[in-house]
């Protein structure tokens, strides 16, 4: 008989082992395969040549001795028995652990867990309205995955500017760690490991972003030979099929790649459909490739009974969280337009738009117009940017028609108007900016400058607004650097995360966040921040929806203050095209009080289909009839 025996247990090098394989090796000996049972050891396997130990000891069972418990009450005894009992792992539908996260629980976030824990493989979208919870519906269905041990290797990918927000937050609420693979956190891992290793397996919890996934080759293999017990894919819509797109974009390939990596797949988005068939079908095919059989012709009957999907908004959970939910207050600004800015309307509608070097009118070059008339409405300083742009394309043409010439005399005669608004050290001439700053000043609107717990947040779709409005509100407010900041796309990852992070803690001097569309999305600006501020109106309820919901969410402590800024104008044409912002702007109130979902009214699921759509508007001088 073999003196060790697979199953049995021994004690070796003092801790005890679980003896798994029993072979001969050529120094007489045998080589047995163990894995570790004491706590020291535990979850390790090693290696033992008998030759080579001093002491094996086997276990035998029959030798076992009993020892009383003389602890009063039997308190060793209980302690031990409730120890053991927390070591099961659950196997039913039930919350075991989720509920006593850091969190004041409501009962709608535990839906999510609920239904996916009822599939053999935990595949979900959560689609949940912006500001319900979303990354916490998610970390409650890790934590019961975890419990369970299907949660040892887990996978975050979410936009750029999220990496620290989710990575703080399921770590402070669920104790769930993440290491955060950012661009200089994937070349430290990349200089730490052999080349031929896969950067993938050196951590089993990480997160990253998908730009960084998608813009290096590289990076596919080492996904195809790395698993995970967990894949989660934050603001999934970035990943959908678009319509109209030639073959896949390569979000949507890293998409595809990544379900094939895991059994768990958690997909979030507060805007899962863009309106085409075949989009929304993609996502499904991520959970669940056989939910849609055809992707350009079915209805939600072929995939609600499958639990893939879950979605609330405000009004469906209001009777759960009213006092947690704040009724938001909305202010429009109005203001009239300063003669500059007239002036400026007017040399802007009467420039004679050119393509294919030649001037023929019609909707293509009215939608040129409408591209600068969008920037104009921005501020002069984000039209000149345009202008000068333009103007710089005509002129570096090897051949220049009539048309052309003529089209780059108007562009430059605006041009000069414009600067003549930029170039004003008091800005009296941008309208406005005048009565945004005169909020700002105002006792009604009591903004505290100085307060910490009383920040502000100042959206704008162009980056050339933003760097004007910064420059000038330093000078008119009195800011210092620090006071100050932006936050846009054409900075890095880690530059984003880290102004996040400064905008959410106290003891930080920035009082003013001026952002640009990238920050729409997920972001929590709550935290010391009730007060938000549209400088220019986007042309997308989806993204009026998206920006409102930085401040207007879940936690939020005050009333939240959206503010909207219009310029009227005097010429009807312009009038009739800020008309059609301001319907927007209501459009958006009423979603937040009865809809909840401000794509139904387009009957477009795509921020950038919608302002299309809306350019079409404008383009084409019809009614909005929404």
């Amino acid at each position: 008989m073999l003196p060790y025996a697979p199953g049995s247990r021994a004690e070796i090098r003092d801790e005890e082992w679980l003896i798994r394989r029993v072979d001969p090796s050529a120094d007489g000996g045998w080589l047995l395969t163990c894995d570790g049972i004491s706590d020291l050891v535990r979850g390790q396997s090693s290696l033992f040549l008998t030759a080579l130990e001093d002491s094996i000891e086997v276990l035998d069972p029959a030798k076992t001795q009993l020892v009383p418990d003389t602890s009063p009450t039997y308190n060793a005894t209980m302690l031990y028995l409730e120890s053991q009992r927390r070591r099961s792992v659950p196997n039913d539908e039930r919350i075991h652990l989720g509920h006593r996260a850091v969190m004041n629980l409501v009962p709608y976030q535990l839906d999510p867990a609920l239904q996916a824990l009822r599939q053999p493989r935990s595949r979900i979208l959560i689609a949940d309205a912006v500001g319900l919870g979303k990354t916490l519906e998610a970390g409650i269905l890790a934590t019961e995955l975890i419990a369970r041990g299907r949660g040892k290797r887990i996978l975050v990918v979410t936009q750029k500017s999220m990496l620290t927000q989710f990575q703080k937050e399921w770590w402070s609420r669920f104790s769930i760690p993440l290491v955060r693979l950012d661009s200089l956190g994937l070349a430290r891992v990349r200089n730490r490991i052999p080349a031929n290793h896969n950067p993938f397996n050196h951590f089993d919890r990480s997160i990253i972003s998908i730009d960084t996934l998608k813009s290096n080759l590289e990076y596919r293999n080492y996904l195809e030979n790395a698993w995970w017990d967990m894949i989660v894919i934050d603001e999934c819509h970035n990943v959908a099929a678009r319509s109209g797109e030639q073959g896949l974009a390569k979000r949507a390939k890293l998409a595809r790649l990544l379900a094939t990596r895991s059994d768990t797949l958690i997909l979030l988005s507060a805007t899962p459909h863009d309106g085409s068939a075949r989009s929304f079908a993609s996502l499904m095919a991520l959970l669940d490739p056989t939910a849609i059989s055809d992707p350009d012709d079915y209805t939600p009957e072929d995939f609600k009974d499958k639990g893939l999907v879950i979605r609330r908004f405000k009004k469906d959970i209001k009777d759960q969280v009213s006092a947690d939910f704040k009724e938001r207050v909305t202010t429009l600004l109005r203001q009239a337009a300063s003669p500059e800015e007239e002036t400026a309307y007017r040399h802007l509608l009467a420039i004679p738009f050119t393509q294919g070097g030649q001037h023929k009118g019609g909707k293509q070059q009215e939608l040129q117009r409408i591209g600068l008339q969008k920037a104009l409405f921005s501020s002069p300083a984000a039209a000149l940017e345009s202008t000068t742009k333009r103007i710089q394309l005509l002129q570096t043409k090897t051949s220049v028609t009539a048309d052309e010439t003529t089209e780059v005399q108007a562009l430059q005669t605006l041009a000069q108007s414009l600067e003549v608004m930029t170039n004003d050290s008091k800005a009296n001439s941008f309208s406005k900016y005048q009565r945004f700053v005169q909020q700002l000043r105002s006792p009604e609107f009591g903004w505290q400058m100085d307060n910490a717990h009383d920040r502000l947040v100042v959206f704008s779709e162009r980056i050339e607004t933003l760097r004007w409005l910064k420059a000038q509100l330093t000078q008119d407010l009195k800011l210092k650097p620090p006071q100050i900041e932006i936050l846009d796309g054409q900075m890095s990852d880690t530059e984003q995360n880290n102004l996040v992070d400064r905008f959410s803690r106290q003891e930080d001097p920035i009082r003013i966040m001026l952002c640009s569309d990238v920050a729409s999305e997920g972001l929590n600006l709550h935290y010391f921040c009730h007060r938000l501020v549209h400088f220019d109106l986007p042309w997308s309820l989806m993204v009026f929806q998206q920006r409102n919901g930085r401040v207007d969410r879940y936690g939020q402590k005050h009333k939240p203050e959206i503010v909207y800024l219009y310029t009227e104008a005097k010429n009807e044409k312009i009038k009739g095209d800020m008309r059609i912002l301001e319907i927007l702007q209501n459009k958006d109130n009423q979603a937040n009080l009865n809809l909840g979902d401000p794509s139904a009214f387009l009957n477009v699921y795509d921020p950038d289909k919608e302002a299309e759509k809306v350019s079409g508007f404008h383009a084409s001088s019809q009614g909005f009839g929404i």
